[in-house]
């Protein structure tokens, strides 16, 4: 029964820098806020987003925000080099409203949760891993007054001492969840060069162990997928209700099991579904086949984590892939005249300088039509972490630096400084070579390209005006 009081949970994304949107203009929908949403309408709880990157809001705007609500609980959410910000949200809703019950989750603080209780006191719950199913339950417990301390998935504070209790199970049927709370988001806001777009996620969990990557420990090894009908039916809503015309699959792996990407772009065609879209592939799960369903269905880009031109490097990585592979799928894309992107990552700690400029020379040869580099970053949670702490390789634990395009983690062979020169040759050698004009990349329509490779894109802005860290 719904209380005549109905309680409110308001979940924050806090204000923040974003390279995405310093280069695009604005950010992406927090999706999993979406879901938390729909989980706490659906329990009879009256829900709001705030999405403080997308709306600049100032904290004296987020604390008028919070005041107008007056929230029994808030959620938090934030990207590592996020974090602080969204402490400082912790501790302007505890000033508003000192017994709100705050949470925080996402893949940062659930890999740092000890230390994430004992720096911001404002914080009473860590929600770690895959969030509704957790969520939920400490909504419940708060509307009955009961206690959280057997709540799996959670870490908490008791007598001064971090608790961290043992993690949930993973939601088995997707299905199951509420569709995102795409109505409590500004949808008018996330628009590029006049076109509204949006997030979607199809499937959660990765069986792949690259040593960069925690997506398969925040979401776990088992893949799992919503059914085609209900993408289909998100896909309508945000077509029909909210005018998207542009998606963006946030699915790790959209083509891990190709004949569902397939039998999921050959129903968008069925549906006359009139959207343009983007997604992510291995290289070793994506053919001809897949992706001339996927163009037919309106994709334009695929989005392939190529990651080293390195033989050594890869094998490290744990990638699982070959640089034939990259090549073949590569061309398969380009064959269905669907635009390939391709990711590198240099900067690994045993790395040498020949190393990394066989990943430079292999984005050329590769032939993807736009690269985005980056700099190994050892976020929390991840083999690369645990090899840098090991190590003694960390460079700095000011977690705003870990943003890809700095240098945060001890080279072997390398100083930071040279590590730097060979980033920036890395992007001069792509996107100054004879058959690319840097001026056609800036004046490429196609936003989504430019929100898939933020750092390509603020890295090469901030060379053209002269902008050098």
């Amino acid at each position: 029964m719904i209380p005549l009081h109905r309680l409110k949970v308001l979940l924050i994304s806090p204000p923040t820098r974003s390279i995405v949107k310093e280069v695009v203009g604005t950010a992406g929908p927090p999706l999993g806020l979406a879901y938390l949403a729909a989980v706490a309408r659906e329990a009879g709880w009256k829900p709001m987003i705030i999405d403080g990157l997308t709306e600049d809001l100032t904290p004296s705007e987020l604390e008028d925000r919070i005041r107008k609500f007056q929230p029994d609980v808030v959620g938090l959410t934030a990207t590592t080099p996020a974090i602080y910000d969204a402490y400082e949200a912790a501790r302007i809703a505890k000033r508003v409203n000192p017994n709100a019950l705050v949470l925080i989750g996402g893949p940062h603080a659930t890999f740092t949760a000890d230390e994430v209780l004992r720096e911001c006191e404002q914080i009473d719950i860590v929600v770690m891993g895959e969030g509704e199913e957790t969520f939920k339950e400490i909504l419940d417990r708060f509307e009955k007054n009961k206690g959280y301390e057997d709540i799996l998935g959670i870490a908490y504070r008791k007598d001064n001492t971090v608790k961290i209790n043992p993690p949930r199970p993973l939601i088995r049927n997707l299905d199951n969840l509420p569709i995102p709370a795409y109505d409590l988001l500004p949808m008018e806001k996330y628009v590029v060069e006049g076109v509204r777009y949006a997030a979607i996620m199809t499937s959660r969990g990765c069986p792949y162990n690259c040593v960069f990557c925690s997506s398969s420990l925040q979401f776990g090894k088992r893949w799992r997928a919503h059914s085609p009908e209900r993408v289909l039916e998100e896909l309508r809503i945000l077509r029909e209700k909210f005018r998207v015309k542009e998606i963006e699959f946030l699915d790790d792996t959209f083509t891990l099991n190709p004949k569902r990407a397939i039998d999921l772009s050959r129903k968008i065609v069925e549906e006359g579904l009139d959207i343009s879209w983007s997604a992510s592939s291995r290289v070793n799960t994506f053919n001809r086949s897949v992706g001339e369903a996927m163009h037919k269905a309106g994709a334009h880009t695929i989005y392939f984590g190529i990651e080293s031109g390195s033989d050594k490097t890869l094998k490290f990585i744990g990638k699982g892939i070959t640089r034939q592979q990259a090549v073949d799928a590569v061309k398969a894309a380009k064959e269905v005249e669907l635009n390939a992107l391709g990711s590198f990552v240099i900067g690994f700690p045993y790395e040498t300088e020949e190393d990394i400029r066989s990943t430079i020379r292999f984005a050329n040869k590769v032939d993807v039509d736009l690269a985005q580099f980056t700099i190994a970053t050892p976020y929390p949670g991840t083999r690369l972490w645990e090899i840098a702490v090991r190590e003694n390789l960390l460079l700095t634990r000011n977690w705003r630096k870990f943003t890809t395009v700095d240098v945060v983690m001890r080279n072997l062979y390398l100083t930071p400084q040279r590590l730097k020169k060979l980033f920036l040759q890395a992007y001069l050698t792509f996107y100054l070579h004879p058959k690319r004009v840097i001026k056609d990349i800036f004046q490429n329509k196609c936003f989504i390209l430019k929100r898939a490779i933020p750092a390509a894109f603020g890295f090469l802005k901030r060379l053209i005006t002269g902008f050098w860290e």
